[in-house]
This record gives structure tokens, sequence and C-alpha cells, in this order.
């Protein structure tokens, strides 16, 4: 096995479990946002759209004869569990949330636009294809973002001069 396809599994395996990180952190941060519907709504498609990644990448590892890392996949999920709780303690848990995620977004980005260009490299369509559909989605989520990071914010603000209670979630 070449090296190449060795760092291709190896970042295949880092995506895999990016996205368990992430759909850890969208639970979590359902399981908490109370009175921002849009963005609840949102955040419930990306985390389907999450779950279907997630999957994608499984297939590409299956087809290439790999798995994904259990190891790697605990540590994200730990990871996200750890992020998820921390914002319990934040009077701004929203827009901390909202911060995180779209950082998260970017990540995922350029994740996926690494993944492409290697598995283009190698002549890896599957995952070229696979990898390509799932950077759309991750654009799509952190476009919505960055459009409604200013509506989110001034939801907080007004709630947080009213009812400070409700402006946290």
């Amino acid at each position: 096995m070449s090296d190449s396809r060795e760092w291709l599994v190896q970042w295949l395996r880092d995506a895999h479990a990016m996205e368990e990180q992430a759909e850890t952190i969208l639970n979590g941060q359902l399981s908490r946002i109370e009175n921002y519907p849009e963005l609840t709504d949102r955040v419930r498609l990306h985390l389907d759209e999450t779950r279907q990644q997630a999957a994608r990448l499984k297939a590409c590892l299956d087809r290439m004869d790999e798995g994904s890392s259990t190891m790697k996949d605990a540590a994200g999920k730990l990871v996200a569990m750890a992020q998820s709780l921390s914002g319990i303690f934040a009077g701004d848990e929203v827009m901390k949330g909202s911060l995180a995620s779209y950082t998260f977004e970017h990540m995922e980005i350029a994740s996926y636009t690494i993944l492409i260009a290697a598995a283009e490299s190698l002549g890896e369509t599957e995952v070229v294809r696979a990898c390509e559909e799932n950077l759309r989605e991750e654009v799509s989520m952190a476009e919505w973002l960055k459009d409604n990071l200013p509506a989110t914010t001034e939801q907080f603000l007004a709630r947080a001069d009213t009812e400070s209670d409700s402006a946290k979630r």
C-alpha cells in the first residue's frame, strides 16, 4: 500500500470521527435550544445531514477494505460531550454555540477540501463524490449560520434585555 493511500485512509478516518463528534455536538445543542425555532430547525436538518455524511465516509472506508477508527470516533465523541456540557454554564449559550458551530463548519470544509484533493490524485472517484457531497452540505450550513448570526444576535439581545433566562437557550 502506498503512503498516499495510507494518508487518505487516515484522513477519511479522521473525517468520520469528526462527523461523529459533530453529531454529539448537534444533539447537545438540540437538547437545550428552547427559544430559537429557526436555529433549532436548521440544526435538526444538519444533524440528519451529519449522520448521512458519516455513513458516506464509512462506505468509502469499507469499499477500500478499511474501517473507521473506533478509538478516533470515541475520542471525538468524548471531546464533543465536554464541549456540549461547557455551554450549560454560559449565560449566552446560544451565542457561544453559534460561534463554535460556525468555526466547526469551517474545519469540516477544510477537511473535505483536503480529502477531495487527495482522492482525486489517487483516482478514488467514489471518495471524491462522497466528499464533494459532504462539502456542499457543510458549506450550506456555514453559509446559513453566517447569514443568520445577525438575527440570532438580535434575538438574544432583545431577550436578554427583557427575559434574561430565556435568552441563553
